[in-house]
């Protein structure tokens, strides 16, 4: 092969990125995969658009049809978004026997069995390691680093716009409202940051880690997801006072053959490895039953570690052209999908409640929890000045999910207690 073509969908952020890698590491490119690499097309929306790079005429165009149809272009990297639309022009170029890499996490976590099997049926490479954590390679270390391995839990901080809020809430105790403001002027957050704030872009990436890691189809509806909306200064103030950090955490576990997956609002250990974990990055912790717990660190989004990873899924592709073993990557989920009830998920929990402040209360409350087999770990009462309300603050021991929500309910229904004010899941405390 004289050179192998790229045709770009995108050239915003992480597609300027991707350009700029192929042209500053073109030496290393050619001499791993002993040819030159060229982007030959890239799809834009405005072809005048100031891109800082310097861009050779008749690369850019309007039009679909010039990089999926393009025969001269080997490998589709896919950069622009969407999900619908952007499904059908991969498919397309996957059609035309081209190569696909993509960063979109939406799209995977949706229709990524779909693709895959289109990819495998026409013996062409689909690559999405930038789709996940950013420049982390947690997905390449699942399949290849850990495929010797059984996967059993995988936890992590995969959203950095969360975790920035979450971390300037902490050290500076301001509101949810103000820090998100300032993340949207950094940058670091969306103009619309509900797919962030919310959950939802944390779980389509731990749908997908939780497919690869466990070998089994997970959904984006098998997550089950919280966003940290209602997070407040008071919150932390207490988990700090109990020494834990919050942090919005993709949780993955499995007994047996049944997983659960989850994204939340997480009390950790101050000890913990994610709790040092700050600003916009992503880290992800993986328990191996041979290898026992890694920990893999990184930026997890921004133009080039976006794109540096990328362009290893380029490399990746490259090398099994030259070996001609394209198609041939995707291994099909081993196990049958099995969601754990609610009976069969345990945690510990921090609970916030106002209740009126009169003899016997507490008693009560502590007798709804023994009737559930559930205890207290921690316990803190503070009188409400003024509102004739007490606030108590609690970290329960272990205790099953089907258990904790009877209880919530019954809470709920008790006269004294005039709210129940946050409730959020808690890690690393109790072993087992």
């Amino acid at each position: 092969m004289e050179s192998i073509s790229i045709g770009l969908l995108g050239l915003g952020t992480v597609g300027a990125g991707v350009v700029k890698i192929i042209e500053n590491h073109q030496d290393k490119l050619s001499h791993q995969i002993g040819c030159p690499v060229q982007v030959k097309k890239a799809l834009v929306q405005d072809l005048e658009k100031d891109r800082g790079l310097a861009i050779e005429d008749g690369i850019l165009t309007l039009h679909p049809a010039d990089v999926l149809n393009d025969p001269e272009i080997d490998i589709v990297v896919e950069v622009m978004g969407g999900i619908e639309a952007t499904k059908e022009h991969l498919l397309q170029a996957l059609k035309n026997k081209k190569h696909v890499v993509t960063a979109n996490k939406d799209l995977m976590a949706v229709h990524g069995p779909e693709l895959l099997k289109i990819a495998s049926l026409n013996e062409c490479d689909l690559f999405y390691e930038a789709s996940v954590a950013g420049g982390i390679p947690i997905l390449r270390s699942l399949v290849d680093g850990l495929a010797s391995d059984r996967i059993t839990k995988m936890m992590g901080i995969v959203n950095g716009t969360t975790n920035f809020i979450l971390t300037k809430m902490t050290k500076e105790g301001r509101t949810f409202e103000d820090v998100l403001k300032e993340a949207q002027e950094l940058g670091f957050a969306e103009a619309d940051p509900t797919a962030d704030v919310g959950g939802l872009d944390a779980a389509r990436k731990m749908a997908i880690m939780s497919t690869l890691g466990f070998s089994m189809n997970v959904d984006l509806a098998d997550v089950k997801m919280k966003g940290i909306t209602e997070v407040t200064a008071d919150d932390i103030e207490y988990a700090e006072q109990f020494g834990y950090t919050m942090k919005l955490i993709g949780y993955a576990h499995r007994d047996g053959e049944k997983v659960e997956v989850s994204v939340e609002p997480t009390l950790l250990l101050n000890d913990h490895p994610l709790s040092s974990v700050n600003d916009e990055y992503n880290a992800v912790y993986v328990y191996g039953e041979a290898v026992g717990e890694t920990m893999f660190y990184g930026p997890g989004a921004g133009s080039l570690p976006t794109a540096t990873a990328v362009v290893s899924d380029m490399v990746g592709i490259m090398k099994n052209m030259r070996l001609g073993v394209t198609g041939k990557s995707a291994v099909s989920p081993q196990y049958p999908k099995k969601l754990k009830e609610r009976n069969e998920i345990s945690s510990q929990y921090f609970l916030r409640l106002h209740v009126q402040d009169e003899i016997g209360v507490l008693a009560k409350l502590t007798s709804i929890f023994s009737d559930h087999g559930v205890s207290f770990e921690k316990i803190l009462q503070n009188p409400l000045n003024g509102a004739g309300y007490s606030e108590i603050v609690l970290v329960t021991h272990k205790a099953s999910l089907d258990h904790y929500e009877d209880i919530l309910m019954e809470l709920k229904d008790y006269h004294a207690i005039h709210s129940i004010e946050s409730s959020y899941r808690v890690e690393g405390g109790e072993k087992g």
